[in-house]
């Protein structure tokens, strides 16, 4: 599972797999709109950004592959995205660590990434189930996901001990593979 293309190509944004290549490029990005000062948000500062995709490089030989987005107009970078706790037994894996920079949310860019990733997993994959959890608190984050057609599954109540020492309530949502049609329309629908 995950034998993934090391690009994928959309109208609006180019997923391509993570490399140091990226770094200065996503240090860049992530200034615009500093969303590593929300406390609830995991976004990397610029001076973690080597760091995390190191570590995003290094999860990549476990099968959790995470992408670059590059907006097609611009050629820029413009943030991550990933699959994660990828499980091959279970036919499912979770989509997430995705962040943008300021001047492409709300546009495309969002949709256009979680269709290609939905699809891969879906249709080339077979997966059953797509998960994306994020910070009870992080209401940007969960409306996105709701707009994908995600339903939520619910709440993992003290999930995670966050690196400030405060306990994150983890918001569960999902996408069943008999659901994919639907949500595939849906989110075609918005490019029309």
């Amino acid at each position: 599972m995950f034998e993934q293309p090391s690009e994928l190509k959309g109208a609006h944004v180019t997923l391509e797999l993570l490399s140091e290549a990226h770094i200065d490029a996503l240090e860049v990005a992530v200034m615009d709109g500093q969303h590593f000062n929300l406390w609830y948000a995991n976004v990397p500062k610029p001076q973690e950004m080597g760091a995390y995709v190191l570590n995003a490089m290094e999860m990549a030989k476990k099968g959790n592959i995470a992408y670059a987005v590059r907006e097609n107009q611009t050629g820029l970078v413009v943030g991550t995205t990933r699959y994660y706790d990828v499980s091959h037994e279970h036919k499912r894996a979770c989509i997430g660590y995705t962040w943008y920079a300021d001047a492409v949310r709300r546009t495309a860019v969002n949709t256009e990434c979680k269709l290609m990733l939905l699809a891969q997993l879906f249709e080339r994959e077979k997966a059953i189930a797509a998960e994306f959890r994020t910070h009870v608190f992080n209401q940007a984050s969960r409306q996105a996901i709701e707009r994908l057609g995600a339903k939520q599954d619910g709440i993992l109540r003290s999930h995670q001990i966050l690196k400030d020492g405060s306990i994150r309530d983890t918001a569960v949502y999902s996408i069943l593979a008999h659901e994919w049609p639907s949500v595939k329309n849906h989110l075609l629908s918005k490019f029309r």
